[in-house]
């Protein structure tokens, strides 16, 4: 039985899109980035400790695993977290502006056969935002609980010139990853 170890609607949203039946679990993770600690190796912990923590509240019964995920926005070696309000929304965006940034997302699986990880890094180019533009998306509500202040799934997709690699990564867990990952630990057939 998978476990997702995340409240992220778009990360249930991708699991059911390739056809995965799931539990989700309340996990309870720091997220501080510490120093020295490089953005990748970051994301890769913070995935790590989702899983290890829903994997330590459960009952170890059957073929329990449990899927720990996140993604992140990388400019100039600084995280992009959430945004804590409109004002930090706007400014991350004044700062994406015209300019290409990384998204790092990082899934590991626990379970009773070990502990796996796959990742991808996705480049995703903003177009030149003037301010009007920067407000009206602020006042859409949208960059709120996304990391960069960004969803490329909703009206966020304007803002993006270009992408290069993942779009299920940058929404929050890269698909192609996550399934060889399942089919590694039986969960999907191969």
């Amino acid at each position: 039985m998978l476990h997702l170890a995340s409240q992220s609607p778009r990360r249930r949203q991708l699991l059911e899109q390739i056809g995965v039946a799931f539990a989700v679990l309340q996990v309870d993770v720091a997220e501080q980035r510490a120093a020295n600690e490089s953005p990748r190796d970051y994301v890769s912990r913070v995935a790590c400790d989702k899983a290890r923590a829903g994997w330590a509240s459960l009952d170890h019964a059957g073929d329990v695993v449990v899927l720990g995920a996140d993604t992140e926005v990388v400019l100039d070696d600084e995280v992009f977290g959430k945004p804590r309000d409109a004002d930090a929304a706007a400014a991350m965006l004044r700062r994406l502006s015209g300019r290409t940034h990384a998204v790092i997302s990082v899934v590991w699986l626990v379970g009773a056969a070990g502990e796996q990880c796959g990742s991808c890094v996705s480049q995703v180019r903003f177009a030149q935002l003037d301010e009007p533009t920067i407000a009206a998306y602020v006042a859409t509500g949208e960059p709120f609980g996304k990391a960069g202040a960004y969803a490329i799934q909703g009206r966020g997709a304007m803002l993006v010139e270009h992408l290069q690699g993942s779009y299920s990564g940058v929404m929050g867990l890269p698909v192609f990853e996550t399934a060889r990952l399942l089919r590694r630990f039986g969960i999907i057939p191969p």
